[in-house]
C-alpha cells in the first residue's frame, strides 16, 4: 500500500540526520495521499539507520493503523490535525534544528530578512505562544499561528514546515535552519530591519514565477 510514498517519506526523514536537524531518533516527516487521504509517517523511537520504507507507516486522519507493525511516531496527532485542518498541505517535517529552535526558545519569530525566507514563504516565522506538550493543543497552536503560512516555531519545542508534498516540506526546513543561522550571526552585530511588507510580497511572487523549470523559459538578452 502507498509504496511510492512510503519510499518518499522514508528518504525524507533520513534527510534530517544528513543535514544535522535532529538528533537520536528526533524529529519526523509525513505525508498525505491525495487519493486515499492515508497518512505514512515514521515509527515512533526507531533509529534513523535502521528505517527503510517498510518501517513506515500508514494511518488513517483517525490515527488508526491502516497498514504497518509498529507504533507511529508520538507526534502523529500533530500532523493529523494539521492536515484535518489544513486542507491545502500534503507534506509536514517536524524537526528541533539548532538556529531554528533557538528562536523557538525565546519565543521570538524569525523576522523575514533574507530571500531564502521571502521566495520560499513570503512572510516571517510566526512563533506559536507555549502550549503543553499534545496532540490536539500543539496541531491547533500551529494551525492558528500559521495563519495559512508554511512555516511554524512551536515555542520551547521546536520547527514544522508544511507543503504540498514531504519533500518540499523538508526542503522548506532545510532552507529555514540555514535562513535562521544567518539571522542569528546578523543580530549578534546588531539589529537588523525586516525588508518592507511590499517587498516580501513581490519578492515571494517573482520567485514562484521564475523558480524552476515551470518558471521562465526564455531569458532576455
Amino acid at each position: 500500500m502507498l509504496e511510492d510514498l512510503k519510499s518518499e517519506v522514508c528518504a525524507e526523514n533520513l534527510e534530517l540526520p544528513a543535514n544535522n536537524l535532529v538528533v537520536g531518533t528526533g524529529g519526523n516527516v509525513s505525508a498525505r495521499d491525495p487519493d486515499t487521504g492515508l497518512i505514512v509517517i515514521k515509527s515512533s523511537g526507531v533509529k534513523f539507520a535502521d528505517m527503510t520504507p517498510d518501517s513506515m507507516v500508514v494511518v488513517d486522519l483517525d490515527g488508526s493503523i491502516v497498514e504497518g507493525s509498529m507504533k507511529p511516531s508520538v507526534d502523529t496527532g500533530i500532523h493529523l490535525y494539521i492536515y484535518r485542518h489544513r486542507h491545502d498541505v500534503f507534506g509536514i517535517a517536524h524537526t528541533h534544528s539548532p538556529y531554528a529552535t533557538s528562536f523557538a526558545a525565546r519565543g521570538e519569530s524569525i523576522p523575514a530578512i533574507l530571500t531564502p525566507i521571502t521566495h520560499l514563504l513570503g512572510r516571517d516565522v510566526p512563533c506559536t505562544n507555549y502550549v503543553r506538550p499534545g496532540e490536539i493543543e500543539t496541531g491547533q497552536a500551529i494551525v492558528d499561528t500559521a495563519g495559512g503560512g508554511m512555516a511554524v516555531l512551536v515555542r520551547a519545542h521546536g520547527v514544522f514546515t508544511m507543503g504540498a508534498s514531504a519533500t518540499e516540506a523538508t526542503s522548506l526546513a532545510l532552507y529555514l535552519e540555514e535562513a535562521a543561522k544567518t539571522t542569528h550571526l546578523a543580530l549578534l552585530r546588531g539589529d537588523v530591519e525586516a525588508l518592507p511588507p511590499e517587498e516580501i510580497k513581490r519578492s515571494y511572487r517573482w520567485f514562484r514565477r521564475n523558480y524552476g523549470q515551470s518558471g521562465r523559459k526564455k531569458i532576455n538578452r
